[in-house]
């Protein structure tokens, strides 16, 4: 009985390895991936979310600006 508790213990000693070595290729799988997909998306002129909103809040400001003056020119004209 001592010898199949050994075998057992041999083969749950080696499963246990293999889901470790399993673990670390799936991580290094995802870090490889991710550096990828990063060098990826640098190569490409996209922009991040807040360097968006950046630039929408600049353009609502200079519409707002340019709706403004345009009354202001209407109304001096209309002065005249």
């Amino acid at each position: 009985m001592q010898s199949r508790n050994k075998v057992f213990d041999d083969l749950s000693q080696l499963m246990t390895n293999a889901m470790g070595v399993a673990q670390g290729a799936k991580d290094e799988a995802e870090t490889a991936l991710k550096g990828m997909i990063d060098r990826w998306l640098a190569d490409r002129d996209f922009v991040t979310r807040e360097e968006f909103d950046a630039v929408r809040a600049m353009a609502q400001k200079a519409r707002e600006e340019n709706e403004a003056l345009k009354a202001r020119i209407e109304a001096l004209e209309s002065g005249k």
